[in-house]
């Protein structure tokens, strides 16, 4: 990596971090103020459609057979990564803290462990099972089962529901193809979202509320279109494009773990929009999620799987002799 690509790539996964860390605490008042989870979704889906739609109809010019031969990543993208993880996070922060459902929801890589554990039979290393242990054990302390009574058994669970949608995020994003721009894949797949939100509207399963009253934050009224607006362009639009122009430079090993700045984001954000703080407890389970995650990401880490070339041992560590030098026969293999 050059110098000048870390120069430049730092300070955007940083900006991409602190833009989706904050799309909580400003959706979090539409919610209170009388917005469905699946309306305020929806509302984000819709936006960021419209705001790539141009661009990508532009970038498939002549292409477009790209979108069928990736309808079922597009399909998949927008049924699990946007509207299952967004409309279960959403849900999850109308019943604890805004920091503590998006540590449950960074369990996603240990989730992605576990299952390739299970589909490989193939034992992790002791830094991944180190790692799954330590968050398995912050999840428990994020729960607070103890009884601190800020939450209750509900919004955890859906938490933890969603870091499932940001698994298969990841798996995604992993086997992309490369004909398929970004822009491309999110303006198809909040196209997606919609449509399923309007099924699932339209059968009485997800009802679309809206309130277009003055919403709190920071402890004054504010226009309710301004969280809208900020949940919209900058946690979705800004977010991804910064996401993806970081990433570039930093590759992704780097960029996930400045990725993890998003908690602490969010954390802030929401003690000073709202006014919400985890617990001391659940303090202390986030610090052993994220030091679990980090070990995963360790071991995840492989020089193969951060594209590096296996190290090959040469057959022949000698000079060819003359003999060996002679032309191969017609039609050798050798």
């Amino acid at each position: 990596m050059r110098r000048s690509d870390t120069a430049i790539g730092l300070p955007l996964a940083i900006m991409a971090a602190f833009a989706f860390g904050i799309g909580g605490p400003f959706v979090r008042p539409l919610l209170d103020a009388g917005w469905s989870s699946s309306a305020a979704v929806l509302a984000r889906c819709a936006g960021t459609f419209l705001a790539l739609s141009i661009p990508a109809i532009v970038l498939l010019r002549g292409r477009w057979g790209v979108l069928g031969r990736n309808w079922r990543t597009i399909l998949a993208y927008g049924v699990f990564a946007v509207v299952g993880t967004q409309l279960l996070f959403y849900s999850a922060i109308t019943r604890m803290p805004v920091g503590a459902a998006l540590l449950i929801e960074y369990l996603a890589p240990v989730l992605l462990v576990l299952w390739t554990w299970a589909r490989s039979r193939t034992r992790p290393g002791a830094p991944t099972l180190a790692g799954s242990a330590l968050a398995v054990i912050g999840l428990l302390l994020v729960v607070d089962l103890g009884g601190s009574g800020s939450t209750d058994l509900v919004g955890p669970a859906l938490a933890l529901v969603a870091a499932v949608g940001v698994a298969v995020y990841y798996v995604i994003n992993a086997r992309l193809d490369p004909e398929l721009h970004p822009f491309v894949l999110l303006a198809a797949s909040m196209l997606v979202g919609c449509v399923l939100l309007g099924l699932l509207a339209a059968v009485g399963i997800a009802p679309m509320t809206f309130a277009f009253t003055d919403v709190v934050l920071a402890g004054s009224r504010a226009p309710w279109w301004l969280s809208a607006a900020v949940m919209v362009l900058v946690s979705t639009l800004s977010a991804y494009l910064l996401g993806i122009a970081g990433g570039k430079r930093l590759g992704s090993r780097v960029a996930s773990f400045v990725g993890l700045f998003e908690v602490l984001f969010a954390v802030l954000a929401a003690r000073v929009l709202l006014g919400d703080l985890p617990a001391p407890i659940q303090f202390g389970g986030g610090a052993l999620i994220l030091t679990g995650v980090v070990l995963v990401k360790l071991q995840r880490e492989e020089p193969r799987a951060a594209g590096a070339e296996p190290h090959v041992v040469p057959r022949r560590t000698r000079p060819r002799r003359a003999a060996d030098r002679r032309p191969a026969p017609a039609g050798s293999r050798r």
